[in-house]
């Protein structure tokens, strides 16, 4: 057993640390002659930059990539949201650099592995499984941000996927419409902060983690405190856990992150600046 736990211990380590990086870890691809940069520059439109961040949130309602218009007479909020200040770049660029070949040499070959082995429909039981896990995080930030409807909603998914999911292995919810709409339930701490007023603060990139800024770095705290699988002990048990949940989740998505790295002139600057977007987004929604 003693045997057993020196060899899963840091194994699992490793596999936390791999996922947390997928969070937003693109392989730059900047061109190494000025004929190359060129070639790429006529790919894109010129009016557009390409907003790329490492989660499904890259693609828009249509199945598009996000981008950005520029020359535009009026900012939106977006565009706003976007422009925060960026005062640690050489620290953030080094980091970024870390977590993206960290991405590539480990966390894809594990999930790619992971994919061949174990067929899709297990992979989506064990998805639904760590989401329904995750309700105390979605309702406490609902809770606090006055959305109680929202909040009753997400309660009620709960308490049937857990009753009748097995656990929350089935999404037996995901087909039952509200009667009215209702506000995304899909929230956390760090976007609570900002739905009363907190902006940004500065953007940040922190090793396995990915990007971040002073608010979200505050934000993600607090959801580790919420997160049931933090108490899980030992705490290499714990780390297991949430290591395995990326990996799974990366599994779902092998292949987006190498479309958005061809497609990336400055893949640090897409990343910034998709990832601010997105977290606008989704404390708008």
């Amino acid at each position: 057993m003693h045997l057993m736990t020196r060899i899963l211990a840091p194994a699992a380590l490793v596999l936390l640390l791999c996922g947390s990086a997928f969070a937003a870890n693109i392989e730059t691809a900047t061109p190494t002659t000025p004929a190359q940069a060129e070639s790429m520059k006529t790919e894109l439109a010129p009016s557009q930059t390409l907003l790329a961040y490492g989660d499904e949130d890259i693609w828009d309602e249509n199945g598009q990539l996000i981008k950005r218009t520029h020359g535009a007479k009026t900012e939106t909020p977006g565009d706003l949201a976007a422009q925060t200040p960026d005062p640690l770049e050489g620290w953030n660029r080094m980091w970024f650099g870390f977590n993206d070949k960290l991405y590539f040499w480990a966390l894809k070959p594990v999930a790619q592995g992971y994919s061949t082995v174990i067929p899709e429909r297990p992979r989506i039981w064990v998805r639904n499984f760590f989401h329904n896990l995750m309700y105390p995080v979605r309702f406490t930030s609902l809770m606090l941000q006055g959305k109680f409807d929202a909040a009753a909603v997400e309660t009620s998914r709960f308490i049937g996927n857990t009753a009748f999911g097995l656990g929350g292995l089935a999404d037996v919810t995901s087909d039952n419409k509200t009667f009215r709409p209702i506000p995304s339930t899909e929230q956390d701490l760090g976007l609570t902060f900002g739905y009363w007023g907190a902006d940004n603060g500065m953007y940040l990139v922190w090793p396995f983690l990915g990007p971040s800024s002073a608010r979200d770095t505050v934000g993600y705290v607090g959801d580790h405190f919420l997160t049931p699988t933090t108490y899980i002990h030992p705490w290499y048990w714990s780390v297991a856990a949430k290591g395995y949940d990326k990996v799974n989740a990366i599994s779902f998505r092998i292949g987006d992150y190498e479309a958005v790295k061809e497609a990336s002139l400055d893949p640090y600057e897409a990343v910034r600046d998709g990832y601010l977007r997105m977290r606008f987004k989704k404390m708008n929604d």
